[in-house]
């Protein structure tokens, strides 16, 4: 076992050492996918508790970025497909949002490396206390600028746009908006992710090839790297080679 993490650590040093700073991507976001498989693997453990490993993995990820000088992370958390899972796991899930919001509000390393944590969705869909966590984190972090965390949570992208039409119509109604005047720029204003940056690379975990509803609008220039790893399992070697496959590549834009 040591001479195997031996082996990892090596690997991550030939990995980190090859890396462009100035050609990492800006913005990450991931499909945090297989808590639930790793459950099943690991056998007798309750489904919250593969969530719950999960959210530790996610707090290395974090650590990994703010040292490579990521500057914005925007995780999925929770889609509105979700709310059909069994009651007991999405109550679950809840009570661990905002446990982890909650957490996030009062953790140093947040504070110290300012951090803003921001929650990107219909929020209306979540119970209050879940929404009142949110709204904590956001306001402990609000004037902080250097880095960036968003949990895209109750979203869906097709909704996201269909919020977005519905805006921008109500403003056309009121003769607010010249509907000629309507372009890229206003769409993205009226997103839920109004304000941040597109995602330069966009990494799913656990073998799943697709983006199952998440930035559908966002990732039209994304890079897309699939890890075979579940979430709850991935090592920093396998960050690191997400980065990697990034600097790889010629970036078009267009066919």
């Amino acid at each position: 076992m040591k001479q195997l993490k031996f082996i990892y650590d090596i690997y991550e040093w030939y990995i980190s050492r090859n890396l462009k700073p100035e050609n990492l991507p800006k913005h990450i976001a991931i499909i945090m996918d297989g808590n639930r498989r790793y459950t099943k693997i690991m056998g007798n453990m309750e489904v919250i508790d593969g969530h719950k490993k999960g959210v530790s993995t996610l707090e290395k990820v974090m650590d990994w970025s703010i040292e490579l000088g990521i500057e914005i992370i925007t995780v999925y958390a929770f889609s509105t497909e979700n709310f059909k899972r069994p009651p007991k796991e999405v109550e679950g899930l809840m009570k661990l949002f905002q446990k982890n919001f909650e957490d996030v509000a009062k953790n140093p390393k947040i504070h110290k490396n300012e951090v803003r944590i921001k929650a990107v969705g219909n929020l209306n869909l979540l119970p209050e206390y879940v929404r009142e966590a949110i709204r904590t984190a956001e306001e402990s972090t609000a004037h902080y600028h250097k880095k960036h965390v968003n949990f895209a949570i109750g979203y869906d992208g097709r909704m996201e746009i269909i919020d977005a039409i519905k805006k921008i119509s109500k403003e056309v109604k009121e003769n607010k908006l010249d509907i000629n005047e309507i372009n890229e720029d206003i769409v993205n204003r009226n997103l839920y992710t109004a304000g941040l940056d597109d995602p330069n690379l966009i990494i799913r975990t656990s073998g799943e090839e697709r983006l199952s509803g998440f930035l559908l609008w966002q990732s039209s220039y994304s890079e897309l790297y699939f890890c075979d790893s579940l979430w709850p399992e991935l090592r920093k070697v396998d960050f690191l080679r997400a980065l990697r496959s990034y600097q790889e590549r010629e970036r078009r834009f267009g066919i």
